[in-house]
């Protein structure tokens, strides 16, 4: 069974892309987009042995063919011309953006980026803007009581300030429960955060941005 955060990440695939699956571990994403038709291909890669071995008996069990492991670090040794969406879920923000950093590949606006970070959204998504990506898409999702987001990325090429609300909701909206829900957990961090420093007076600049975000998280959250 997959869950609703991976299946957020499959719906976000092209039909009959060729999809690189960075960070695979069990390889329950790429046995999912193969058996339901949605890739044409997929390259399981992860940078540990251990987990490699378990996704290759999983797609042994499964039956499936056209699933490629690889055992690498991110990006080395693949193709560019080996898969047109590239999928990198479960790991946290500051890690996905070390995984791109690092890949001049994905510097191309064909490929599509399918990221799902588990921790520092914010830094993933500052890091997107300043280096000339874009997403296209942004998904809340709620799940074993943890809130997560789907974002589907694109390369523009065009850098730019996107704000500091952008970094902590990104395109998020208050329209759904989740998305209702993923703004609010932004919104008391962030209040949390600058109750924290008020009365601290070395820490007057901190208080001021932290203070600042969480009347404009407020706004937005309460459709202002």
């Amino acid at each position: 069974m997959l869950s609703l955060r991976l299946k957020t990440v499959a719906a976000l695939v092209p039909f009959g892309a060729r999809v690189c699956d960075i960070g695979t571990d069990h390889a329950r994403l790429p046995i999912y987009l193969i058996q339901s038709g949605i890739a044409k291909s997929v390259i399981a890669a992860d940078l540990r042995e251990k987990p490699l071995e378990k996704a290759r008996e999983n797609i042994r069990l499964a039956g499936v063919l056209g699933i490629d492991t690889r055992l690498c670090n991110g990006f080395d040794g693949i193709g560019a011309e080996e898969f047109d969406a590239a999928v990198i879920a479960g790991i946290g923000g500051e890690v996905i953006s070390g995984i791109i950093d690092r890949a001049d590949i994905l510097k191309n606006a064909d490929k599509l980026l399918i990221l799902q970070p588990t921790t520092s959204p914010e830094i993933l998504r500052r890091f997107l803007c300043e280096n000339g990506f874009m997403a296209e898409k942004e998904i809340p999702v709620f799940e074993n009581g943890k809130l997560y987001s789907v974002m589907a990325v694109r390369f523009s090429g065009k850098t730019k300030e996107c704000g500091e609300a952008y970094y902590y909701i990104g395109s998020i909206s208050s329209d759904t429960p989740a998305g209702v829900m993923y703004i609010k957990k932004q919104y008391n961090r962030i209040t949390k955060c600058a109750k924290a420093l008020e009365d601290i007076p070395e820490k007057v600049r901190e208080y001021e941005y932290y203070n600042n975000l969480s009347e404009e998280l407020g706004r937005i959250l309460n459709g202002v």
